[in-house]
């Protein structure tokens, strides 16, 4: 029988997994001739704010089947986001400048964001996916965009070795104006598939 993750783990993995699912209901355009990572900066930097729907798989090599869950995610410039889950039970994920608020039912906790190094390179490399700053993307992971606009393709690999530990790549596949899947993968093996569909 699989032992159980200790809670430090389960809620460290719980927030790298959805910051990493942040960059969602970002509107693309199709007028690229060369679609590279400075056009699709480009494109980014013009969304404001965005909203979405999603169902997510986790699997788990300590698990016997997959983890499904379903919910609401949304975020504005220039530095927060929301991820609420509304099943297989209520809990929420936001972030406001260097502050993580997790909650669960009536508990909740707020941490400072840099005192969770590894947290902190996802949320500025998502930032920076957010409002197309390029600078920020590149600084923090090495990337390779592929496809057209109306079947493309963002891989994410960090730089940090301390983040490679955790996080090995975070691939962001979409048609034309909007993120479709976030496949996260882990170092362990692990890995989560998220579906979005834009409001």
């Amino acid at each position: 029988m699989p032992h159980p993750l200790p809670p430090h783990r389960i809620e460290r993995r719980g927030l790298l997994l959805a910051l990493a699912a942040w960059p969602l209901a970002l509107p693309l355009g199709a007028r690229a001739q060369v679609f590279d990572l400075v056009q699709l900066m480009r494109l980014l930097a013009q969304v404001q704010s965005g909203e979405a729907s999603f169902v997510e798989q986790r699997h788990s090599s300590v698990l016997d089947r997959p983890v499904e869950s379903t919910g609401r995610l949304s975020f504005q410039a220039p530095d927060r986001f929301t991820r609420e889950t509304l099943r297989p039970r209520s809990e929420s994920i936001s972030v406001v400048g260097n502050e993580v608020t997790m909650r669960q039912g009536s508990r909740s906790r707020t941490v400072q964001l840099d005192s969770v190094p590894e947290a902190a390179v996802i949320v500025e490399a998502i930032r920076g996916t957010l409002t197309g700053n390029r600078e920020a993307i590149e600084r923090h992971f090495e990337t390779q965009v592929g496809g057209s606009p109306g079947s493309w393709q963002l891989l994410l690999a960090p730089r940090d070795p301390g983040l490679r530990k955790l996080v090995v790549q975070v691939a962001i596949q979409g048609r034309q104006s909007a993120p479709r899947e976030i496949t996260i993968s882990m170092a362990d093996g692990d890995y989560s598939v998220m579906r979005i569909t834009p409001q």
